[in-house]
């Protein structure tokens, strides 16, 4: 009998223990947890805005957590942090300072509330960021840097307790977000020549891509010495202009490369096309280009 009673203590004692331990567990899985919505890698959270001529809008977003939603409203402090972005460029580019991501200017941003409220019984929550990106440069990244100053609820991921807010550059022809390159085709001096192009961004109505064959590299004297810009008109003309030290003229009278932009369909897809005409000088080699850029866009 006395072999039952101690069996039986013991697996009392057993089924306790594993009670508490799942009492544990069922608590750390339904743990409420508030971070802020970021990418995997470093916590950057990237935000294409439109170069419009004006501001553009965008969010940084908070979230809780935990099987079961929060009973509770939640109210998160934001403030600026430069080093976390400090941290970042030591970590991604060491001692090549050039590389080094830049703090997006005061001037060009506005946090009118610095605080996210996740309502009881929601997910996530927001507040808005107005950016003013027109000017800023298509070969740089720009980042505001937020952390978590107080929450008035629950824990707060210490992994996610800071975002990396990236500004992004686009327009209708181009994208600082993704690689946007565009088929090429023409007449290079007179001679058949083909390829693909990056095109950047640089203002509502502006993008850069080098000249003639000139072959991109993410180099800022290759650049300057290359790179032209071509501006979109109202009218859908396109002036072509000096990114920095090259000579570049536009040349008319060419009814298949006539110097205009145009968004054209075919069997079922759209394209931005744009058809030059120009010649252009670098380090005293004169050049003439017959171009068409194409690229497939969504409708």
């Amino acid at each position: 009998m006395k072999i039952v009673h101690y069996c039986i203590a013991l697996s009392a004692l057993m089924l306790v223990a594993s009670c508490d331990e799942d009492a544990i567990f069922e608590k750390e899985l339904y743990k409420k947890r508030v971070a802020l919505i970021s990418g995997d890698s470093y916590n950057v959270f990237q935000e294409n805005h439109q170069l419009t001529g004006g501001e553009s809008i965008g969010y940084i977003a908070a979230t809780c957590g935990g099987t079961r939603n929060p009973d509770r409203d939640i109210l998160i402090t934001l403030e600026e942090d430069p080093s976390i972005l400090e941290e970042y460029n030591k970590t991604m580019y060491d001692a090549d300072t050039e590389k080094y991501a830049k703090m997006l200017s005061p001037e060009r941003y506005t946090v009118e509330d610095y605080t996210i409220t996740i309502k009881a019984g929601e997910r996530n929550g927001k507040t808005m960021i107005k950016v003013r990106p027109e000017g800023l440069s298509p070969d740089s990244l720009y980042f505001v840097p937020f952390r978590i100053k107080d929450c008035s609820a629950y824990e707060v991921n210490e992994e996610k307790n800071s975002v990396l807010y990236q500004v992004s550059l686009e327009n209708h022809y181009a994208s600082q977000a993704t690689e946007t390159t565009y088929s090429m085709t023409g007449l290079l001096d007179g001679v058949s020549t083909g390829g693909s192009k990056r095109m950047f961004p640089v203002s509502w109505n502006k993008v850069r891509v080098m000249a003639g064959n000139e072959i991109f590299q993410a180099d800022t004297e290759v650049i300057d010495r290359s790179a032209i810009v071509l501006e979109i008109t109202s009218d859908n003309r396109v002036r072509i202009t000096p990114w920095k030290d090259i000579v570049v003229k536009a040349i008319g009278g060419d009814d298949e490369y006539p110097n205009v932009y145009k968004r054209i369909e075919e069997n079922g897809h759209t394209y931005n096309v744009f058809s030059l005409y120009y010649e252009y000088e670098i380090a005293g080699s004169r050049h003439e280009m017959k171009e068409e850029l194409r690229m497939e866009v969504e409708n």
